[in-house]
Formats: structure tokens, sequence, C-alpha cells
């Protein structure tokens, strides 16, 4: 079983700043579709972004649009997320996922990955 493992999560402030990374074992990150999704007992999992495995398309809610970017280092075989102008409503359990499927129809939807992180805890006081 493949398992990602995501960092840097943490406590912030509102409108500070944190990047999220994630990695997998041998090349998962740099041959997969990546997703991040959050997850609160008030909203459940939720889209945030995802990108192709390619790196030349990403997504976003758009709760997070113009404050979110996702990306992907393939050498490093890590993803990422860099979130600016973070908001309270932003604090969730964070998670990475990888899948083969693309497109925005299929990385939105939490059933198109395969391999999951344990989740990271971000947390923004106001």
């Amino acid at each position: 079983q493949v398992q990602l493992v995501e960092s840097g999560g943490g406590w912030v402030q509102a409108e500070g700043s944190l990047r999220l990374s994630c990695t997998g074992p041998g090349r998962t990150v740099s041959t997969s579709a990546m997703g991040w999704f959050r997850q609160t007992p008030e909203n459940g999992r939720e889209f945030v972004a995802g990108i192709e495995w390619s790196g030349r398309a990403t997504y976003y809610a758009d709760s997070v649009r113009g404050r979110f970017t996702i990306s992907k280092d393939n050498g490093k075989n890590t993803l990422y997320l860099q979130m600016n102008s973070l908001k309270p409503e932003d604090t969730a359990v964070y998670y990475c996922a990888a899948g083969l499927k693309t497109g925005y129809r299929a990385l939105l939807r939490p059933d198109s990955y395969n391999y999951w992180g344990q989740g990271t805890q971000v947390t923004v006081s106001s």
C-alpha cells in the first residue's frame, strides 16, 4: 500500500501563509495526478486544488482561487500547496492524494484517487 506523507501544517494568524508538502515512495508523485483536499467535521472532505501529472494544468476550488497555489516538482517527487492570505475558514485537516485520472471533473472527486496521506492540521486564528 502506497502511503503519502504531508508536512508543513501548523498554526498561523489570519492573512498569514503556510506551505504544505507531500511526498511518496518511488516516483508516485512525479507520475501521478495529485490533489489537495481538506476536511472538517462541519463540511466533510472537500476539494481544494488539483494538478495534472505533467504539472501543466491546475484546478482550484472557488474558495481558494487566487490565494492558494498547487505545484509539483517531479524531480523531487514532491507536491506543494502554497497558502497565502489564510482565513479562519481555511482551518481543517489537509490531505494530499495521488491518482491516474485526468481532467477537472475527475480531479475534484475524492474517489478518483488511489493513494492518500494521513493529513496535516492547519489552524488559522482570527
